[in-house]
Formats: C-alpha cells, structure tokens, sequence
C-alpha cells in the first residue's frame, strides 16, 4: 500500500540522533540486500507481535513543535490572567482619592517600556514583510552576517512583554499591601536591568547588534561623520518616540531624587513634576539631533533639499516650547498671545511634515498632478493596483500627523491614559511610514545600480564616481 523500501541516505533525519554519531552505518548507495530486507521485515514484525516499537531515534520521542508552540501560548495567557488579577485587585485594595495618583505615577514608570516592546513587535513585523517581499534591508543598512531577523525581534520583543508588565504587578501589589521601599524598588531594578542589558561588554545577548545600535545612537547625538542610511532613520524613529523620552527623564529624575512610590513629585513646584523645564527640552531633543543631521548633510553634499528638510524638524520647536508657556506666563498672556501661536505651529509643523511624508520620504507619484512632481503616474499604477492601501495610508499618515501635535504638547498631558493612546498611534504611523521608506529606498538603490552598468558600458572612466556618490535621501 505504501511502497517498498527504498535506499536510506546516511544523512537521514530518522536514522540519526542530534549531536551523535549516525546509528546506522555502512548502508551504501545501492539498493539493499535481499538479506537485509528480510530481516529488516522479521524484525519489524517480531516487535510488533511484542506490542513494541522500532527506536529509530531519540527525536521520536520529542514533542512536535506545534504542541510545544501550544503549550507556550497557554502559559502566556495563564501569566497575563495572573498579572492583570494581582494588578486589578492591589489597585482596588487602595482608597478612591489615592488610587488615580498612584495610578497617574506607576504608569509614568511603565508606559516608556510598554511603548518600546511595542515598538520592537512593529519592528519585527516590518522585517518580516520585507523578508517576504525580497527587499534586500540588509543591503540598505549595511548590516553584518550576525544581524538580528525577524525571529529573534520577536523573541527580544517576547521577553520585554514578560518582563515590564510583571515588573509593574510586582510595583502595584507590593505598594497596596505597604512594602512601599520593595515597591520603590521594582522601577529602578527594571531600568538598571535594561540598562546593563545595552551595555554589557561581553559576547551574549547579541553582542554585535547591540554594539550597531549604540554606535548609530551615537552618531546620532555626535553627527561628526556623513550620515548613512541607518543614521538618520533611527533619528526619524526617535522623533516618534518623543513622549517615551520625554518620560524617561522624569522617571529618572524621581529615582534620583528618591520621589518613586510617593506623590510629592505632583505638586507643581517639584523638580520633577508637570511643570519642569526638563520635559519640552527632553520632547524637542530628537527633533534637533535630526536637524543637526539635516544640516551635516547639506554640508557634504550642498543640496537644497536637506535645507528644507531641516526646516521642517524645526517647526517642532514652536509647538513644544510654546506649549510649556501655558506653566510659566499669565492666564491672559497665554489665552490672548502664545495659546494661537500654539495652534498655528501646531497647524504648519502637521502639515510641513505630511507633505514631506508623502511626497520626499515615500516618492508617491499619486501626488504628482496636485505639487507639480516630476513623475508623471497615476496611483493604479503603485503596488499593483491596491488603490485603497494608499488612500488608507495617506489618509491616516494625514490624522495622526495631526494628533502628533497633542502629544508633543505639555499642557495636554494630564490624561494620561489618551495621551499613551496617540503615543501608542504615533508607533503605528511610523509603522506603516518604515515600510514605504524602504520600498523607495530599495528602488533608488536597484535604479542607480542598473544606472552604474549602464554607465559602464557607454563611460567605463565615470565608474568609480558614481559608485562613490551618494544616493540616499536624509
């Protein structure tokens, strides 16, 4: 019914034990001996008269993946029920006046961590599509043979959903049941594992990607270099995260002063309450590290484009700082001046930075006949004829651009729950921006690849300056 024997190959999966010598030797390339098939099948039905089974190999007894894959979700939901009953019933076990403060301060520790796994699932996803798709990221960021894929985003990204949430339960039931300095402890421990985890010097925990991810930081900070592609796409993330920043500082800054576990820091002369000076100043950093950028790179290259480009990172400025006036001048002033200069940069940075979005970032041609581009083709023509997904991607790019400005802003921030919202929102709109910066990016790269070979063929001397020039668009 199922077929003779056939030749068995030495290699073979079912005849070999992992990480030990092959069980079965010398079997041959030929087809095999009369002899040994008969007593092949003796054996075979001697064991099954005993009831028993042939052990081919110890890989017979393992669960199958998918059963351990099971198993794995199902411990996932039993621990995400068990953190989400000790954080509900420590947070009802404390009275009605406190429980929002403490509540406005534990997820002021947290929510910076939550955003940033967020971020690395998005991350993941978006290796994942350009795996599936054959856009060569590793060729566009120039990354070595150990780089992280997909796989292991995922698995990083598993581990920080496992650990901040479990951390914030530990916070919530130490604190409610009055083991206030265990509970003052949970945040800074979470932060200084993080910490050590970025800057351990030894080979684990993937040492070179984390070494590729400081030093781009590091360029970032520090642009004393040309820029590279990586350079200021992860500056371009950081302007997404922002809000992350800008609550980092002011965890940070309660470690320090030793404000965790307590609601002193919410009165408005604290050091490290609402109205500090460090919150805009750690809001507009990312967006003037992208300037600096900006302008490095119109430096090497004299390009326009780079000017204008650094002046849409410097319509953020009016939004931030104007915003934190609302703390710092009088009720009138801030009605009748600086509340509708607020509103009019927020209305100008919104827009600057769509058009930029749509028409430099992605190259989308469906634009063209509105500003006048240069490429005269029409949105049927863009990824296969899937109208909506660029009206949906224009659209919401359009929305949340807009919403963008309320968080940037200061005096918007009290609820926080809507705030961590639109941060959460900002994610998946430079989520969805990764994927069409990339594609345009790939597609530049491929033409001017095509381009050098054509170059070579009409102009053999112009080789080495084209392959020297620069063809990234910052």
């Amino acid at each position: 019914m199922f077929g003779g024997l056939e030749s068995i190959p030495k290699n073979s999966p079912h005849l070999r034990k992992s990480g030990s010598r092959s069980v079965v030797f010398d079997i041959g390339s030929g087809e095999l001996g009369n002899s040994s098939e008969e007593d092949f099948l003796r054996n075979t039905e001697s064991n099954e008269m005993k009831g028993g089974t042939i052990p081919l190999s110890s890989a017979a007894i393992v669960p199958s993946p998918l059963l351990l894959w099971r198993f794995k979700v199902l411990l996932f939901f039993i621990w995400g029920f068990c953190c989400c009953k000790i954080g509900w019933d420590s947070v009802m076990r404390m009275s009605a006046d406190l429980r929002d403060l403490f509540l406005y301060e534990a997820f002021l520790y947290y929510n910076p961590l939550l955003l940033v796994t967020m971020m690395v699932w998005l991350w993941g996803i978006n290796l994942w599509v350009f795996a599936q798709s054959n856009i060569g990221y590793v060729k566009i960021f120039d990354l070595d043979q150990s780089h992280l894929t997909h796989r292991e985003i995922w698995k990083c990204a598993t581990w920080m959903t496992i650990i901040v949430p479990t951390s914030m339960t530990a916070y919530l039931y130490l604190y409610s049941h009055g083991e206030v300095s265990l509970a003052a402890s949970q945040p800074v421990l979470l932060y200084a594992a993080v910490l050590m985890t970025l800057i351990f010097p030894f080979d684990i925990f993937y040492l070179s990607s984390r070494f590729f991810f400081l030093r781009t930081v590091w360029r970032i900070v520090f642009p004393l270099q040309a820029i590279s592609f990586p350079d200021f796409f992860l500056a371009d993330i950081f302007t997404s995260m922002a809000k992350v920043f800008s609550d980092l500082e002011r965890s940070v800054c309660r470690m320090v002063h030793r404000q965790v576990a307590t609601i002193a820091w919410f009165e408005a002369d604290s050091v490290c309450g609402s109205h500090s000076v460090g919150i805009p100043i750690a809001l507009v950093l990312p967006y003037i590290f992208r300037f600096f950028q900006c302008l490095r790179q119109y430096k090497d290259t004299r390009e326009k484009t780079a000017l204008l480009n650094a002046l849409k990172y410097s319509t953020a400025v009016p939004v931030i700082f104007l915003s934190a006036l609302k703390y710092h001048v009088f009720p009138e002033k801030w009605t009748t001046i600086y509340r509708p200069l607020w509103l009019l940069s927020g209305v100008l940075n919104s827009l600057y930075s769509f058009y930029w979005d749509i028409t430099r970032d992605w190259d989308l041609s469906c634009f063209t006949r509105i500003f006048k581009f240069n490429k005269p083709h029409t949105i049927s023509n863009l990824l296969h004829g899937r109208k909506w997904v660029y009206v949906w991607v224009i659209g919401s790019n359009l929305i949340l651009r807009c919403t963008w400005t309320y968080k940037l802003s200061a005096h918007l921030r009290h609820n926080y729950l809507t705030v961590f919202a639109i941060s959460a929102l900002e994610m998946l709109r430079r989520f969805q921006w990764v994927f069409f910066r990339m594609e345009n990016e790939w597609n530049k790269t491929t033409n001017s690849k095509s381009s050098i070979q054509l170059s070579t063929v009409d102009n053999p001397n112009e080789e080495e300056k084209l392959l020297n020039s620069s063809s990234h668009t910052v």
